[in-house]
């Protein structure tokens, strides 16, 4: 488990001096029905007959890859960092 304060002393690339950044996890968006990869994605899976792609076989990895966000406080620009892997985030006040 990782635990990381939820406001960190960071590098801001706009303001290019360090400032007080609050971090906050990066949550997925609903992926856009208009994409061709999607459009390609339902056309193979409409209709009747069974699935097109294999199933998942094997078991699932034992980490998730972390993104995390950094708003600078001064000009409320964010920024991210290469993600990394961990169990659990945890964000403390601390």
């Amino acid at each position: 488990m990782v635990k990381m304060p939820r406001v960190r002393k960071e590098f801001c690339p706009r303001c290019g001096k360090h400032t007080d950044h609050e971090v906050e996890k990066v949550k997925t968006r609903p992926r856009s029905e208009l994409k061709w990869g999607q459009r390609r994605y339902r056309r193979a899976t409409a209709g009747y007959g069974g699935f097109p792609r294999p199933k998942f076989e094997g078991r699932q990895k034992p980490t998730v890859k972390l993104n995390l966000r950094y708003r600078c406080k001064v000009c409320k620009k964010a920024h991210q960092r290469v993600s990394f892997r961990a169990k659990t985030l945890e964000l403390t006040e601390a």
